[in-house]
């Protein structure tokens, strides 16, 4: 007979099997070993053991060390692709939000739109700047059905991470001028650079 047609408690075949005896003082160290309430070990016990400070300043330090501002940072999003134009004028264009508080950038909050010809100068300009920095390539050139949604997002996502990639190397964050530029000045013009 079944535990319900007697009358018992269901149990899951998953729940831990807990000894119906009272264990001897050596299981009281297996994690299924039952534990008098008197015995508990709370919070400020475990703090106490440990030899730390129980007070809760000593945790919202670590926390607001943990989760501070870095000392500098530069984020960059490649986003909301568009398309405009017609038939052979047709281009697709995406918007770079940029968030930093690195001194070489004017400003810390930008929003622009570069479209992947942009792009193409952008990488050029840079690698004849930065001689010593290794420039990633950037997603290969499509020529058909390149205004399909997966096509567009492949191409967003591949830009996305060579911005990461550029925009993460600290020697072009303090002393690329044209990183800053083409991330924040919404007139960029590839002409002014060449």
């Amino acid at each position: 007979m079944s535990h319900q047609q007697q009358g018992g408690p269901v149990q899951s075949s998953f729940a831990p099997q807990v000894p119906a005896h009272t264990p001897s003082p050596d299981a009281t160290h297996s994690p299924f070993a039952r534990v008098d309430s008197s015995q508990r070990i709370t919070f400020s016990d475990m703090a106490r053991l440990a030899g730390r400070p129980q007070t809760s300043t000593h945790r919202s330090l670590q926390f607001d060390e943990m989760y501070a501002v870095p000392e500098s940072f530069l984020e960059i999003e490649v986003r909301n692709p568009l398309t405009h134009g017609v038939g052979r004028k047709m281009y697709t264009d995406y918007e770079l939000v940029c968030m930093t508080n690195i001194p070489a950038f004017k400003v810390q909050h930008s929003i622009v739109r570069r479209r992947y010809s942009d792009f193409e100068a952008f990488r050029d300009i840079l690698e004849r700047e930065s001689t010593r920095v290794n420039i990633p390539p950037l997603p290969g050139k499509v020529f058909t059905n390149r205004f399909t949604d997966d096509v567009i997002e492949q191409r967003r996502e591949g830009l996305q991470r060579f911005l990461e990639i550029v925009a993460g190397h600290p020697l072009l964050q303090t002393g690329s001028k044209v990183l800053c530029a083409f991330l924040q000045d919404p007139s960029w013009d590839k002409a002014q650079w060449i």
